[in-house]
């Protein structure tokens, strides 16, 4: 059973589904996953200047320290094939020429991202994956149906409990389940990610003792569209891989100062520039300026283009009100190589896993790489169990023995995205991390108490349960790097930190060395 239906779902449902029956749940629509919205593309070596050594080298470089090295080669190496297999497939990737045209991207040091459609990269690479899977004789699509805590016995995951809309539960039962759930960029006021991104995978496998490592590693994506009461719409990074330039309100570049590479700097470089800018200067925005493409713009970012039209920006001719948004959760489920995670029975693939290729931040392009790449291995390995199926069991009532009081799940999810936004955003500091980790463990202990009666409010509790995670990891590592800035210990500490953040039910968080 697969949790989850993005690119490394339905990349391990096509891998398993040559040796078993696979059912893949996911709690919305199939399309509905943070993959169909990635703009920019995917990054793998593919142009003849470029090289495996010099994407590892990227890799390493931006994950500041804490990247396992075999994981970065593993994902590097075996990305082309990856590639290639999507365009086997179906998959219709942007041309120049016969040769597929590839874009740069912060972090970079060569032209390496693929994309299609200009700026809706993960819409294809789903409608490919989604194809084939359909053609599968072997895989099973469940859709809305939210999965609310891992099942156990004998030591070992043996499936999930399923809630469907009119809280009706069931236990299924599997050989092998794989977490593929997602992120938790709805742990925020501000992401650029979809509603259905509340870190359920990483609540479940907390809540089953499973270990996890890195929380405190959010990566806040530093161009999305910012607009009063509008989403935050992500603005890829593409753009600036074509030259757009960050201006301030005096229309002067300004990313240059805090870095030498300017705008095409690591996010999380770029991301702190903003906000440094910003709280000089007063503003609530700054601006991203792409007009020097002219007409060419609306080619090359068709749906950047229409997005922006809709709230009568013209972005060949107009710059984009932009601002920082949590983007991508670095840490999660500790597997290995083949996404076994510390639970038997139990794997974990794509932005749910912490699968060593990210270290402290994540490369632009790198994820849609890394849910093909490991979402193929977890896939085959997952398939390999051979432990038994056990019978799925009758219907139940979920928390009965609970008192009834109800939870106003929207309130209460509206207040853990303003708590976390405000102590562990771009720039956070030991004083604001305390009081918000005392508030959400109080938050935590009330929304275990009560009963859950809709899926809103099992979603409020997964997102209480991971927003702790984050705040404890971050209280824990007293340094900054990559994507966790302490204004309080503003320096890189290799001598203490150099090591993964460690958290596991029941037990003290602590350092896994490399």
């Amino acid at each position: 059973m697969i949790l989850g239906g993005g690119v490394s779902g339905l990349r391990a449902a096509l891998a398993a589904a040559e040796h078993a029956r696979v059912l893949v749940v996911t709690k919305d629509a199939l399309r509905e996953s943070s993959t169909a919205y990635a703009q920019g593309g995917v990054a793998a070596v593919l142009g003849g200047d470029d090289s495996f050594e010099s994407h590892e080298q990227d890799t390493l470089s931006v994950g500041q320290g804490l990247c396992h090295e075999v994981a970065v080669h593993a994902v590097v190496t075996e990305g082309p094939e990856r590639i290639h297999e999507l365009l086997e497939w179906g998959g219709a990737f942007d041309r120049d020429g016969p040769a597929l045209a590839l874009a740069r991207e912060g972090g970079h040091s060569h032209r390496r991202v693929v994309h299609a459609h200009g700026d809706a990269t993960g819409a294809e690479v789903m409608t490919t994956l989604m194809r084939r899977v359909e053609q599968h004789a072997n895989i099973s699509v469940r859709e809305y149906g939210f999965a609310t805590d891992l099942l156990l016995g004998d030591g070992r995951c043996v499936g999930a409990r399923m809630v469907a809309a009119d809280n009706s539960a069931c236990d299924i039962h599997a050989r092998a389940t794989l977490l593929c759930t997602g992120g938790i960029g709805q742990l925020f006021r501000e992401t650029t990610n979809p509603a259905v991104a509340t870190g359920d995978g990483i609540a479940m496998a907390w809540r089953a003792g499973v270990a996890l490592a890195d929380m405190e590693f959010v990566q806040f994506h530093p161009t999305s569209l910012y607009i009063a009461g509008a989403a935050r719409h992500l603005i890829t990074e593409a753009v600036r891989g074509e030259g757009a330039r960050l201006l301030d309100s005096n229309g002067e570049p300004f990313v240059a100062r805090y870095h030498p590479a300017g705008d095409l700097a690591p996010r999380d470089i770029v991301s702190r520039a903003i906000v440094e800018q910003l709280a000089q200067s007063g503003e609530s925005c700054v601006w991203l300026d792409l007009t020097h493409m002219g007409a060419r713009a609306h080619e090359r970012f068709p749906g950047i283009s229409r997005m922006c039209a809709l709230y009568g920006i013209d972005i060949a001719t107009q710059r984009i009100p932009v601002h920082p948004a949590a983007h991508y959760g670095v840490g999660g489920v500790v597997v290995d190589l083949d996404g076994r995670s510390s639970l038997p029975g139990l794997y974990a693939a794509g932005e749910v896993a912490m699968s060593g290729l990210h270290g402290a931040n994540r490369l632009a392009s790198n994820s849609l790489l890394e849910g093909l790449v490991f979402g193929r291995r977890a896939g085959e390995q997952a398939a390999s169990e051979s432990c038994p199926v056990p019978t799925c069991s009758e219907a139940l009532v979920e928390g009965s023995e609970l008192p009834a009081v109800a939870l106003h799940a929207r309130d209460f999810k509206n207040s853990v995205q303003a708590l976390l936004w405000r102590a562990a955003g771009i720039i956070r500091n030991g004083g604001r991390l305390r009081s918000a980790e005392r508030t959400a463990q109080q938050w935590l202990s009330f929304v275990n108490r009560v009963q859950l009666q809709s899926n809103d409010a099992r979603e409020a509790r997964n997102l209480v349960t991971v927003g702790a995670l984050v705040l404890r990891g971050a209280l824990w590592r007293e340094e900054s790097r990559g994507t966790h800035y302490r204004s309080d210990f503003p320096k890189r500490d290799d001598d203490h930190f150099r090591a993964h953040s460690l958290q596991q039910r029941g037990k003290d968080i602590h350092a896994q060395p490399l």
